[in-house]
């Protein structure tokens, strides 16, 4: 089921006298329980496309429709919802809140999100994800304690606590090894299948392909 569309988006960015066009008029369509990945050289566009879809910043034209509504007629306020309680974040770098432990930065992103849950159901939730990505035993650690690849794993725990129906994930290997790498895809895999997730993911590595069940290339601000 198609759950998210991009209809000719288009991104010019203006520097004193000087227009570029960074996106010449992209379509795409994102499945349900599956995984999109943007793929293409540095400066193709594939950030600033990923960015756009997620509201982080305006198309200059063009439509995105999420879930049967025009996200390109809302409020910031309005956009700022959708973000906080539908859409989930994993980027190069956790970003863990460093005096905060591993159940405690899941707590935080429910109240962020707005949960309905009460603090007995929250428990519970965070126990599950947290079993989810191997990590009941370290949720009371602090991010300096734990390796990179269980930061990246508490990262996207954090990204799908509040059950977000898209998931958009910039380079989220790019500062692991091979091996974790590998690992961190399986669990974004897994989650997206478990969780019936809809997962945009930008990527350089080619390994990573293999997890996605769709592979756009980007060139020149252009699908391919």
């Amino acid at each position: 089921m198609t759950i998210f569309t991009i209809n000719d988006v288009r991104k010019t960015f203006i520097t004193g006298e000087v227009a570029e066009e960074i996106l010449k008029g992209i379509d795409l369509s994102l499945q349900q329980g599956e995984i999109t990945a943007l793929v293409g050289a540095s400066g193709s566009g594939k950030s600033t496309l990923l960015t756009i879809a997620a509201g982080l910043q305006p198309a200059s034209d063009g439509q995105i429709t999420f879930n049967g509504r025009n996200m390109t007629d809302m409020s910031q306020e309005q956009i700022r919802k959708v973000r906080a309680s539908e859409f989930g974040f994993v980027f190069q770098s956790a970003h863990l809140v460093p005096f905060l432990t591993v159940e405690e930065q899941l707590i935080l992103m429910l109240e962020v999100s707005q949960s309905k849950l009460k603090k007995g159901q929250q428990k519970k939730e965070i126990g599950h994800i947290l079993k989810l990505i191997d990590m009941e035993h370290r949720k009371n650690a602090y991010p300096a304690s734990l390796s990179g690849g269980e930061r990246q794993r508490v990262a996207i725990a954090r990204a799908i606590i509040h059950k977000p129906k898209i998931l958009f994930a910039d380079e989220p290997t790019a500062s692991l090894d091979s091996k974790r790498s590998k690992d961190v895809m399986e669990l974004i895999r897994n989650l997206t299948k478990t969780l019936n997730i809809t997962t945009l993911m930008v990527t350089h590595d080619e390994e990573m392909l293999a997890y996605a069940d769709h592979i756009i290339t980007m060139k020149d601000g252009l699908v391919e």
